[in-house]
């Protein structure tokens, strides 16, 4: 630890988000950063705990204490060598992760204050890139080879994982760029696409080999492959089955989110196929960070309103008992999306849509609800209030999470990743997820 009292004497400082005013003209990334010097004295606030529970927190396992250390010292090589021997991709979670890390951080508790671990991280690996640390590695094979379907953050630690083992890897993407919910699900303002093709060049020129375009059924594998990893991901959202579903502009949100990620990268929709939200009222339902997604995009591109509503009610401000440090808090999140002009409203289920002659959605009626505590101490139990109210919306954006994938029973060497084993989660649990994958696959064919 460099600076064993920097946590005294230095405050915690974000680089904090471009003006309002200035982002929700374009999709460029909302996040600034901090100089060098600000960062390497971020970098110093960590106290490097005997028992660090910034590390115990990450489900990749990094190790924070050290990777900060050497960012303070002005060891850029050595923090980002720290850092990749856990993480793929820091390039991702830097920018969209929501630091678990921090939240169990001993300055977290103490003073509210944690390390800004997120933003270091994400610093390491930029000046890795521009330094040219980030070099690709050529691999020694060993004869095998491994099939992967579906290339989201799950299936892409899978193949770099594989692919440095030594095996032979080939990912399958029905769609028709590589990334999954990377590429298609996070809007460019908080991840810049280019920055997923940065890592897939370093990736190819590795020896992975990309095919898009290429629907795979996971019941049916193709032959010519030593094992599989399916990281298809959760791709059946979750609907909201009540009057009026039919009427036009009803859509899941990841239609919406999707396609204007595709029209940035250059594709055109006209007609009813466009989903756009200008000039409407836009309505979302669902209250995570899909939802919040969803507003960003709104309001760029031109909504007249944007109005949230969330069946649970509205979480604690600041802090939760109910979770303590250093569990993952659950808190009001404002996200930079909601600063940009949103009304938030809690404890309302949606009863029914209603629309125009010509069958266009033009609002939802609403229902209040109540929450009382399980008496068995399991989910609290909802109940209606008969409070119902109308709320105008020429557009609405389902966003209310993702259905967990069934598996059938697979062969021996079939294995499951990420989302599509665990249901919807984080991107750093899917990396995690396609790490552990990569391992497995290697246990079980070195048996062979």
């Amino acid at each position: 630890m460099g600076n064993p009292k920097a946590f005294l004497t230095i405050p915690r400082q974000e680089a904090g988000y471009r003006p309002v005013h200035d982002r929700i003209s374009d999709y460029g990334e909302v996040e600034q950063t901090l100089n060098t010097s600000e960062r390497k004295l971020q970098a110093s606030r960590c106290m490097d705990c005997g028992v660090p529970f910034c590390h115990w927190a990450c489900p990749l396992g990094n190790r924070p204490p050290e990777f900060q250390d050497a960012l303070y010292k002005g060891k850029w090589r050595e923090a980002y060598e720290i850092l990749t021997a856990t993480n793929d991709f820091p390039e991702f979670t830097g920018r969209i992760c929501p630091a678990l890390c921090e939240k169990s951080c001993v300055l977290k508790l103490a003073i509210d204050a944690p390390v800004t671990i997120r933003e270091d991280e994400a610093a390491i690996i930029e000046a890795a890139f521009r330094e040219g640390y980030v070099q690709p590695h050529k691999y020694g094979r060993n004869g095998m080879k491994v099939g992967i379907v579906g290339s989201g953050p799950a299936g892409l630690a899978a193949a770099n994982r594989l692919n440095a083992m030594g095996y032979e890897v080939t990912v399958f993407e029905k769609d028709e760029y590589v990334g999954g919910l990377l590429r298609f699900g996070i809007p460019n303002f908080k991840l810049n696409k280019a920055v997923i093709d940065r890592r897939i060049g370093i990736m190819e020129a590795e020896g992975v080999r990309f095919r898009v375009n290429t629907p795979i059924d996971p019941q049916d594998l193709p032959d010519g492959f030593d094992a599989w990893c399916l990281c298809t991901g959760t791709p059946q959202a979750r609907d909201l089955d009540i009057p009026g579903r039919e009427l036009k502009g009803i859509h899941f949100a990841l239609e919406m989110l999707s396609q204007q990620n595709r029209v940035l990268a250059g594709q055109t929709f006209d007609g009813d196929s466009l989903i756009s939200a200008k000039g409407k009222r836009v309505l979302v339902i669902g209250g995570g960070d899909t939802g919040s997604d969803c507003i960003g995009t709104s309001n760029r591109q031109g909504a007249v309103s944007v109005m949230q509503i969330e069946i649970m009610p509205k979480p604690p401000v600041g802090h939760n008992p109910a979770t303590p440090w250093p569990q993952w808090q659950q808190v009001l999140k404002t996200s930079s999306s909601h600063e940009e002009g949103c009304e938030r409203r809690w404890s309302l289920s949606s009863t029914r849509f209603v629309g125009t002659e010509d069958g266009r959605v033009s609002g939802v009626e609403v229902e209040e609800v109540e929450w009382t505590p399980a008496s068995d101490g399991g989910r609290p139990v909802m109940r209606p209030t008969g409070k119902k109210e109308m709320i105008d919306a020429d557009m609405v954006l389902l966003a209310m999470g993702f259905l967990r994938p069934q598996h059938p029973e697979y062969a021996d060497n079939v294995f499951v990743a990420g989302d599509a084993a665990t249901g919807a989660s984080l991107v750093v649990r899917c990396i995690a997820g396609g790490r552990k994958a990569a391992q497995d696959i290697d246990n079980y064919l070195k048996k062979l």
